[in-house]
């Protein structure tokens, strides 16, 4: 693995109004992408501006609040699953040094006695800013759809049917994560976000034209920067795709690197939407993906509940 200075991914930035046009060619190239880098990048994904500008302001407002404020938000052994995620908690598998964030995570918004509501944390809503909670309800709606309309692409380019995983997402585990980068000092130990891949199916990422955010290319050993067009989202597989593909559709290493010294006084916030199907949903290598050059890595399957237990364990939010 080679640590070189980071080159520009050509990661194409494609168009989801493509879809409704011709959703076979919008598939194809999707499914490329995402074959080749783990990523692509989509404008036109229907996630409306001026929600997408109140979520930004809201999300400064709401780390700008006091430190012992932000903490009254923070559930001692919930894994981070809802409410605030301090400073230096998370760690990236395998790393060395924790990461130099906080978060704040949003879920899915279950009624009174779901079946999932046991494995899925009811979520937990600051005091302030006001009108927090109906901005990122509104949002978690909206990437939710634009995560809908990529699976089925997902879907297509797999030879599945387009609707395939619309049972197998229907009220999932989702989390929006609200990020706030601090600034750091010019001899902070560790960095932003260290090199690791995402848990879920796929992850949907606002705010990444702020320069940090690169991916590791499983072809060269090189890190390669990603900065996508204003406004356009940043999406790649998780681990659960992964193993659902028989890594046909790669979960590509990435991090997020500290800023050259002229930009290390100033924020950098970013919106994931990681998206995950029902706790109960089971991950079953697809038989189309098993072929004798690529024989079944994962003749066990697991449920997503199970397998986001693991996982969660390795980075340090989950004790055993």
């Amino acid at each position: 693995m080679l640590d070189t200075p980071a080159t520009a991914a050509q990661v194409p930035t494609l168009s989801l109004a493509d879809q409704a046009r011709d959703p076979d060619a919008f598939a194809a190239a999707f499914g490329a992408s995402f074959e080749r880098y783990g990523f692509a990048i989509v404008a036109d994904h229907g996630v409306p501006h001026d929600l997408i500008e109140r979520a930004w302001a809201e999300t400064a407002s709401l780390f700008a609040l006091p430190e012992e404020e932000k903490r009254r938000y923070h559930v001692a052994g919930g894994g981070g699953a809802r409410g605030y995620t301090p400073f230096k908690t998370e760690i990236a598998k395998g790393a060395s040094a924790v990461d130099l964030k906080e978060f704040w995570h949003v879920g899915r918004e279950l009624p009174a006695g779901h079946r999932f509501a046991e494995q899925m944390s009811a979520n937990i809503w600051p005091d302030r800013p006001a009108g927090f909670s109906d901005t990122f309800v509104e949002l978690f709606a909206a990437f939710d759809r634009a995560g809908d309309k990529l699976l089925s692409a997902i879907a297509r380019h797999l030879k599945l049917a387009p609707d395939w995983f619309d049972p197998a997402v229907k009220d999932g585990n989702s989390v929006l994560r609200l990020l706030h980068y601090p600034p750091i000092p010019v001899d902070a130990e560790g960095v932003r976000a260290g090199a690791h891949e995402d848990i879920n199916l796929i992850t949907l990422l606002l705010g990444a034209e702020e320069a940090g955010l690169e991916l590791l290319d499983r072809d060269t050993g090189r890190w390669l920067s990603i900065k996508p067009p204003e406004g356009a989202m940043v999406v790649n597989v998780g681990d659960m795709l992964q193993r659902l593909t028989n890594h046909v559709l790669p979960s590509t290493t990435h991090r997020v690197v500290n800023p050259p010294p002229e930009r290390r006084g100033h924020s950098r916030y970013s919106m994931p939407f990681f998206l995950h199907p029902a706790p109960d949903f089971l991950i079953e290598t697809l038989p189309a993906t098993i072929t004798a050059d690529n024989p079944d890595r994962y003749p066990t399957p697991i449920t997503a509940h199970d397998y986001l237990h693991e996982r969660l364990v390795e980075i340090g939010l989950v004790k055993k």
